[in-house]
């Protein structure tokens, strides 16, 4: 099973997303990332959302609205550090315990996204 149909679907995606988003609009801890968006999240929780769906192995949403994603060639404009990258990951760790993943799901998605948001640095 991929790991979208283990999440449940695009809910559970959807519901994650939104969590992120709460969280790191609202906990200090995480200024750091929230100071790099747009002041209102909407668009940054669509194009998550989007993105996530396909990476995880859902539908390619973001992909058939935008093409490929180049992330690093996006996020280049952001100083993204290693201090970014562990917010992000943070966040996404927290987002994921409030959204009551499974533990083995949960180890196995921040391996990836460890990854990827390591990719990400540029700073």
């Amino acid at each position: 099973m991929t790991a979208f149909e283990l999440l449940g679907g695009e809910a559970t995606v959807r519901a994650l997303v939104d969590r992120f988003y709460d969280l790191m609009d609202l906990e200090p801890q995480f200024a750091g990332i929230r100071a790099l968006h747009p002041n209102t999240l909407d668009s940054s929780r669509d194009k998550l959302f989007w993105f996530l769906c396909g990476w995880l192995g859902g539908p390619n949403h973001y992909i058939d609205r935008f093409g490929h994603p180049r992330l690093r060639a996006r996020h280049l404009p952001f100083p993204i550090g290693e201090s970014e990258r562990n917010q992000w990951l943070a966040c996404m760790g927290l987002a994921m315990q409030d959204e009551s993943l499974p533990e083995p799901l949960q180890e196995r998605l921040m391996q990836a996204f460890f990854g990827t948001a390591d990719w990400m640095r540029n700073v």
